[in-house]
């Protein structure tokens, strides 16, 4: 098995390093955030069914869909979290459909090394509310770029939601500061090596890599967790952001149910092999195995 974890400032020389398809070989583009569930246990056990090498290829969602849409990268599969990634790789004529394959919910994840920690284990409880604790002087709190990073964008919208569960109208700009604030962004793989070596005491993430990583988090209500699809046009609809991409190009951004959804490239070496991939994701086996990761199971249809 091999992967490639990369960022986009880093992509060039990790492309150079790419390995070549090869026929016995499964190349998979797969959100960031699923690092673990891919190298460690989905990846190794198609691998061991089918005979062949998996190649995983780990960043932030949106950036590996512009770098797949301009033929910069290739693949057999996309694995995306949200619908925006698959539609930008879908308007460039290289997916059909995106197949939803597992779901998970935003939390606040924590350093069980971090001098805050018995603060966070209380708002864990129930017993102290948990944007008070990210309100404390001196908490480092970490995040993706929501440039390029749905999960980036996602933890933007729970605290727009928070504002107004809590009616606490200066949540955003005390915890997160600008929405590209530099000072609390950072790569995904790197956000999790930064959080478990306690570099900073807390970040945003997804229930499903806090889990996988086995570190301890804060769960948060439906209202502002972005996993009831039920509450997307009423509630998690009435917030957005907008921003300049790398580009230089202003995009307002609007919230999506947390889905990962997988599709077989239109330009895949061994596009068989990525059905089978897919096929593997949804059968029983790995449905189990993504349970047992922390992920929940599919929600809503095919886009």
């Amino acid at each position: 098995m091999r992967s490639i974890f990369c960022a986009t400032t880093v992509f060039a020389a990790v492309f150079s390093q790419a390995p070549a398809a090869r026929a016995d070989a499964i190349r998979v583009g797969y959100a960031g955030s699923m690092g673990v569930v891919m190298d460690r246990v989905l990846g190794p056990a198609f691998e061991k069914a089918h005979g062949v090498q998996f190649q995983g290829i780990g960043m932030g969602a949106y950036a590996l869909a512009r770098l797949l849409a301009a033929k910069q990268q290739q693949a057999d599969v996309f694995v995306s979290i949200t619908p925006g990634p698959v539609k930008i790789v879908q308007e460039a004529g290289l997916l059909g459909e995106g197949v939803p394959v597992a779901s998970t919910q935003m939390v606040i994840t924590y350093s069980p090394k971090s001098r805050f920690a018995p603060q966070f284990e209380a708002a864990a409880a129930g017993r102290t509310p948990w944007w008070q604790v990210l309100k404390s002087p001196g908490l480092r709190f970490g995040r993706t770029d929501p440039a390029i990073d749905p999960q980036g964008q996602n933890i933007i919208f729970a605290m727009q939601l928070a504002e107004r569960y809590y009616n606490q109208p200066d949540l955003v700009s005390t915890i997160l500061g600008s929405y590209q604030n530099p000072t609390q962004i950072f790569t995904e793989p790197s956000l999790l090596t930064r959080l478990e070596g306690a570099q900073i005491d807390a970040a945003s993430g997804y229930q499903s890599a806090t889990i996988s990583h086995h570190l301890p988090y804060v769960p948060l209500p439906d209202e502002i967790n972005l996993s009831n699809p039920d509450k997307v046009a009423d509630w998690y609809g009435k917030v957005e952001f907008t921003i300049k991409l790398p580009s230089g190009k202003e995009t307002t951004f609007h919230t999506q149910p947390l889905v990962f959804y997988a599709g077989v490239l239109r330009n895949a070496k061994n596009p068989e092999l990525g059905k089978k991939f897919i096929d593997f994701l949804l059968s029983p086996e790995g449905q189990k195995l993504f349970r047992d990761s922390g992920y929940a199971e599919p929600k809503g249809g095919k886009i």
